[in-house]
């Protein structure tokens, strides 16, 4: 069955998943806040800025109403940067009567900066849980899905229904999905992986090699369960692609924007200027700042993000860094 998702947000993903949804058989009405960049998406048949060479299929419908997009849609999709996740809520709910739908749906990986908040209680709050909700994660770059190379995701929500119905939206053309009811862990995974992207490319920028590298996912990843333990995650979850497999995916290829912007800060360069040369939101320079604070509050050690927020946010030299995590106190390895 044909539907009409209204698409927020056409950088990079939000332009691979409209694309994909397309080839689907939807109808994707793509709206950016900015209106000459619709422009040219429209005039080009093509996202030029953020995957040039890969043509705007029919179902494709870039434009600049918000208010057009919301009363022909049966479900929204947000592909914003977290920072910008509830302004956009906000001026989606001020332009049209979005509980008309069937949903809300979110590709945003990371967290409310002011607040420490995930996601889905934001969308709670703006939406007075009025409509089911679902986020879609995993280990998957824009310009994959884009070309339909092969990619497995997973959708969270707290309705098994509505997150069989997005599942069944996103699936096909070597697009697998599967579906989870722990929101939390689809959301922690997606989120802190960004930060722990941003160690990994420092340690190769420094040139420290790919022991150092797989320590680091590891050790990483052992981050991420200790504060899933407390927030409610879970491991299976955190082990899955959700978790482990976006995880490996941002730590180790260079697609990834956060990995880039670690390599750049490992062989010296300044953060700001690195960011502005990558050219897009580079999620974990975000989520650096709010994961210590929710790690604080729940009293959970995090070494390799603490460090991490140390480099952005206190002006620490990369080379510091890694003599603050080998000097660290030994400890057994799942302590």
């Amino acid at each position: 069955m044909t539907e009409t998702i209204a698409v927020l947000g056409a950088g990079s993903w939000g332009t691979a998943l409209a694309i994909q949804l397309a080839n689907n058989g939807h109808r994707c009405l793509l709206w950016d806040h900015f209106s000459e960049h619709i422009e040219a998406l429209s005039a080009d048949r093509e996202n030029k800025r953020y995957l040039p060479g890969t043509p705007l299929p029919a179902g494709v419908e870039p434009t600049a109403s918000l208010e057009v997009a919301l009363a022909m849609a049966k479900d929204i999709l947000l592909v914003v940067p977290s920072e910008f996740f509830r302004q956009t809520l906000k001026t989606a709910i001020a332009s049209g009567d979005i509980r008309q739908g069937s949903g809300m749906i979110w590709a945003t990986k990371g967290l409310e900066v002011e607040t420490g908040k995930w996601l889905h209680e934001v969308v709670e709050e703006e939406l007075d849980g009025d409509i089911p909700y679902a986020l879609l994660s995993g280990p998957s770059f824009a310009k994959e899905v884009a070309r339909g190379l092969p990619t497995a995701v997973t959708v969270g929500s707290f309705s098994p229904v509505y997150a069989q119905r997005v599942a069944g939206l996103f699936h096909g053309q070597n697009f697998r999905v599967y579906t989870s009811d722990d929101v939390v862990g689809v959301e922690l995974g997606g989120s802190v992986k960004n930060v722990l992207a941003i160690a990994t490319g420092v340690s190769d920028g420094l040139g420290f090699g790919a022991n150092a590298r797989a320590a680091l996912i590891t050790r990483g990843l052992s981050e991420i369960m200790r504060l899933g333990s407390v927030v409610g995650a879970s491991n299976d979850t955190l082990m899955g692609l959700a978790g482990l497999g976006d995880l490996v995916l941002t730590c180790t290829d260079d697609q990834s924007r956060n990995r880039r912007l670690g390599l750049a800060l490992g062989r010296g360069q300044n953060k700001d200027e690195a960011i502005r040369e990558i050219g897009q939101a580079v999620e974990g320079a975000v989520t650096a700042k709010v994961i210590m604070r929710v790690a604080t509050a729940h009293n959970v050690e995090m070494p390799i993000c603490e460090q991490v927020f140390k480099i952005l946010y206190e002006a620490q030299s990369p080379e510091a860094t890694v003599a603050n995590l080998l000097g660290r106190d030994l400890k057994p390895e799942t302590a």
